[in-house]
């Protein structure tokens, strides 16, 4: 049987080594943590391409993985920028991935978001951003996230309450996104975990389990639950 695909957006990365010119990039965590739970790994560059063309690319895909990065625009999610904090907004890396999660939506493709994806499926579904969270208790810390019993996060951990979560973000869920359902919380009460309601398999994970996935099951467990979901 085929390896499954999976589409892994890409980055503009002008400091890249070892290349001609600038490169387009991803980060090897993601691709090792797919390729152990047996996909295919392919990034998908932003090349500023129309939507329709970023339609016709992802069909050719199993699946999808929106991972972290800089900010989103606030603009996308009608706000002003307001925080000296905010870091990294590249107009294609939002433009590419708001195009391939709605072409995946569309066509009930399974997508783990990750970080700033999960952030960005949040406003693509209309909610909002807190800009900056004020505490750098979830920057490059390990830190414990209960779950919601019977949620997909759940099944596919295999437990309630992953103890070694690590968190490098600044931003977080204010306004919760339509279909969104949160399921899973720090403790100190910022979202951690969502799901799109409905028989697709989207998941939103605001740490990052390809951290830590080569040396810990559970979190390498949530690569190979969704790579499983795009064999279905």
């Amino acid at each position: 049987m085929a390896r499954p695909l999976i589409a892994v957006g890409g980055r503009l990365s002008p400091t890249a080594t070892n290349v001609r010119g600038e490169a387009f990039a991803s980060g090897q965590r993601y691709s090792r943590a797919l390729a152990r739970a047996g996909a295919q790994p392919a990034t998908l560059p932003p090349l500023d391409e129309p939507p329709d063309v970023v339609t016709e690319s992802l069909a050719r895909f199993d699946g999808l993985v929106l991972h972290g990065g800089g900010d989103i625009d606030p603009r996308r999610y009608g706000e002003e920028p307001s925080s000296e904090t905010l870091y990294g907004v590249v107009p294609e890396h939002d433009d590419l991935e708001f195009a391939l999660l709605d072409a995946a939506l569309a066509i009930g493709m399974p997508v783990l978001a990750i970080c700033r994806g999960m952030q960005l499926l949040n406003v693509a579904c209309g909610g909002t951003l807190v800009q900056d969270l004020g505490t750098e208790a979830h920057w490059h810390q390990l830190h414990p996230v209960t779950l919601e019993g019977g949620s997909r996060l759940v099944e596919a951990l295999g437990t309630k309450r992953p103890d070694a979560c690590h968190s490098v973000h600044h931003q977080g869920l204010r306004t919760v996104g339509a279909g969104l359902e949160v399921v899973g919380y720090a403790d100190d009460g910022t979202i951690e975990a969502v799901e799109l309601a409905g028989a697709a398999w989207v998941v939103g994970v605001q740490w990052h389990p390809e951290d830590t996935a080569a040396d810990d099951p559970v979190h390498q467990n949530l690569f190979d639950a969704f790579v499983s979901q795009t064999r279905s």
